[in-house]
């Protein structure tokens, strides 16, 4: 089992800052529901805290108080560029240090998060507007979770 000691704490730091990121990256992608889908970020790390003992790696990560400064960016352009390349930098870091389980569990928690915060509000009646769907899709490859 992988765990916070496998990663340098500059590593460590890129692997904590993905999820939150991956949301932030889908909630701006469309306008509208921000607090609604901030929620739905929070509720993913509280469902998956409840699966607790299933994935070491993932009780690390979710037991630390998800992280992402937005602020510093500019424009969604900005931000998105910025989240998918620590997207990336993540998933080489658990390909070389991470089971390929636990890169899948990660890849996984990842992909509901943002799944589930593109579903927390209807944009023009539809669950996932068309902006946070390529959004996901971005993450995805980010991600290289092509067939997860």
């Amino acid at each position: 089992m992988t765990t916070k000691a496998a990663f340098t704490p500059e590593e460590w730091t890129v692997v904590l800052e993905g999820p939150p990121t991956a949301g932030m990256i889908v909630i701006t992608a469309a306008h509208g529901g921000m607090i609604r889908e901030t929620v739905a970020m929070s509720k993913a790390y509280v469902e998956t805290r409840a699966q607790h003992g299933e994935s070491e790696l993932l009780d690390e990560i979710v037991a630390a108080k998800p992280h992402a400064d937005h602020t510093r960016y500019h424009s969604f352009e900005e931000l998105k560029e910025h989240g998918l390349t620590l997207l990336r930098n993540a998933a080489a870091l658990l390909e070389s240090n991470a089971t390929p389980q636990e890169r899948d569990d990660y890849q996984r928690f990842v992909l509901t998060l943002a799944g589930k915060v593109a579903a927390a509000h209807k944009e023009h009646g539809q669950d996932v507007s068309p902006a946070e769907a390529a959004a996901i899709a971005e993450i995805t490859a980010a991600l290289g979770a092509a067939g997860s």
